[in-house]
């Protein structure tokens, strides 16, 4: 099976198929594209046409490698065609009844050498192996749309495969400027694995009519710096194909996080499949168009819940980081700030952390010495809450413990005056228990910034039961002036991001246990194929262990859901006292600062 795979067939010449052509003929192979569709033939070369045009547009290749790479193209419509190929790559359709076909015949048809590759990401490459007469030679090759852009492929070893297969084609990967990662036979792999889980809660989460589309996607971008909203991306991908993928990963997991959401069998069997169609969570301006266009649910521009209660001065209290960086967004956005912490030693130290901050922001031309100074003369430290009997809006970034913020609260309840709005920083806790340690339950909200606060535009807004509308307004009001962007959410454990975010991780964490994957190649799978900012792992020591080990345990008692129960292995490392980076060692081991 020692090839060099220079001749390679592309069978579908879908959106995916042609991609791959094109990344395999301008890295030198020849390359037959097979499909039965003349149009889609057609549509395949002119792509490929088209694609290359703007590349040598923007100075990509060269007129002469782009004529090269074309002569390279040719394409058929029948499977005879690939009888001198030694690598044949099928994208058709995701149907074992399909890509089976596709397998039996290709087996009448080329030598026994050929490598025979299957595209799927939802089905068993075992059972398609076992299909052929010569399973050894058959793997999975799991490319990423756009193929040219992404640099992911994920290499697939069925217990059949022989390793020569597997070498052969990771050096192929290699040679197209791809990043190989390899893998084992279950559905999703590792990527899609992780991606669709998330896809799905996220689709559950909107069906319960918890959060808007919008406000869903805005938090997964703002919040977690992902490229793309889940509800947008599931319509990226297509629900039909999403929810064939959640079917397959469910059949093997019997885990209900995978048991596909009924919304997407709903608008999959309403032909509302997503931007193919025009139509899926999101309205387009055509089939198969990007630009989303106003429907029924989309918000009114400017629509807000009423009139809010003014806010002239804001108290934080709290003296680390995230209370500092609050005080400093608001500072900033020209509130007056009382910061209070438990001494005044310790609000006094909070003040000198946004004195620093300020003066980074200065030595990076972000902000004129001027700003700096008026920022920090609207900040007063206080060693007592007895200093917030005037604000407007009192803010509370103290620990995430609940008895810590209903004493608070109940302190804040006698301290501040009639009609203040409370907010508090929670991220995981019930708000409403921390409303009932006061005598104005309507009066409290939940205000959950991001870490760091100045840099991080995401704010849930989090109403309970009892929260009053003109708070819920005011706040609204407050995010804008603070240049915030607001989605508004109920008092539910983890809210949106949290709630979507943790389970991933806890599922990649699964994935290591279960010695599927390493860490490396987890974290390079979701950064390469996913367009996460930084791996799961990468992103579990930067949280710390321990953090995200709460956060688990309160999604678990919270909606009581197996698959929802903290790894082992997460657990394990947190009693070991490996929490992360600030410890120096977490899922990895870090140089001691």
């Amino acid at each position: 099976m020692d090839t060099p795979l220079s001749t390679i067939a592309v069978v579908g010449l879908g959106t995916m198929g042609t991609g791959i052509a094109e990344v395999l003929a301008l890295a030198g192979r020849e390359v037959i594209g097979i499909d039965i569709s003349e149009a889609a033939a057609l549509g395949a070369v002119a792509s490929f046409e088209a694609s290359t045009a703007r590349a040598v547009g923007r100075g990509r290749i060269t007129e002469e490698e782009r004529a090269a790479a074309l002569a390279r193209f040719r394409t058929a419509d029948t499977l005879q065609a690939a009888a001198d190929a030694e690598l044949v790559i099928e994208v058709v359709p995701e149907s074992y009844e399909i890509k089976q076909q596709v397998f039996r015949e290709l087996d009448a048809v080329v030598p026994p050498t050929t490598i025979l590759a299957t595209g799927t990401n939802a089905l068993s490459v075992t059972r398609l192996a076992a299909e052929s007469q010569r399973p050894e030679r058959v793997l999975g090759l799991h490319f990423f749309n756009p193929a040219p852009a992404m640099k992911l492929v994920e290499v697939v070893s069925s217990v059949l495969t022989a390793p020569p297969a597997v070498e052969a084609v990771t050096a192929l990967a290699r040679e197209l400027g791809k990043e190989p990662v390899a893998v084992g036979d279950r559905p999703g792999f590792v990527a899609d694995g992780l991606l669709f889980g998330y896809l799905n809660q996220a689709a559950a989460m909107y069906e319960a009519n918890y959060a808007s589309r919008e406000d869903i996607d805005a938090a997964m971008k703002l919040g977690c710096g992902l490229p793309m909203g889940p509800l947008a991306l599931l319509d990226l991908i297509g629900i039909d194909t999403a929810r064939t993928v959640l079917e397959a990963m469910y059949a093997e997991s019997h885990d209900r996080l995978h048991a596909p959401a009924p919304i997407l069998g709903q608008l999959s069997s309403a032909g509302l499949t997503g931007r193919k169609a025009g139509r899926g969570f999101y309205t387009y301006d055509a089939p198969g168009g990007q630009d989303v266009v106003p429907d029924a649910l989309t918000p009114a521009a400017g629509a807000e819940a009423g009139a809010g209660r003014a806010v002239a001065s804001v108290g934080v209290a709290g003296s680390g980081t995230m209370a500092s960086g609050i005080a400093e967004v608001f500072a900033k956005a020209g509130y007056g700030v009382v910061l209070a912490a438990r001494t005044q030693e310790k609000a006094d130290l909070a003040k000198g952390r946004i004195a620093k901050s300020l003066e980074r922001s200065v030595s990076k031309g972000r902000l004129s010495a001027e700003a700096r100074d008026e920022t920090l003369a609207r900040i007063t430290a206080a060693g007592s809450l007895d200093a917030f009997a005037e604000v407007d809006l009192a803010v509370e970034a103290v620990a995430e413990d609940l008895e810590i913020k209903q004493q608070l609260f109940a302190a804040l309840d006698k301290v501040c005056r009639p009609g203040a709005v409370l907010a508090t920083t929670t991220s995981s806790l019930p708000v409403v228990a921390i409303a009932r340690a006061t005598a104005r339950p309507e009066d409290v909200i939940g205000m959950h910034f991001f870490n760091p606060a100045p840099a991080m535009k995401l704010v849930e807004v989090v109403r309970t039961v009892l929260t009053a509308d003109d708070v819920h307004a005011t706040v609204r009001a407050v995010c804008a002036k603070i240049r915030k962007h607001p989605v508004d959410c109920g008092d539910r454990a983890g809210f949106i991001v949290n709630a979507l975010l943790f389970p991933y991780l806890n599922n990649a964490i699964k994935m290591v246990e279960q010695h599927y994957a390493s860490l490396d190649d987890i974290d390079a799978a979701m950064k390469l194929g996913g367009g996460y900012p930084m791996g799961p792992f990468e992103l579990l020591d930067v949280v710390g262990l321990d953090v995200s080990l709460a956060i688990e345990k309160v999604l678990h008692k919270e909606f009581r859901d197996p698959g929802l129960a903290p790894a082992p292995l997460l657990e394990h490392l947190v009693a070991a006292g490996c929490l992360g980076r600030k410890t120096g060692r977490g899922f990895r081991e870090y140089a001691r600062r």
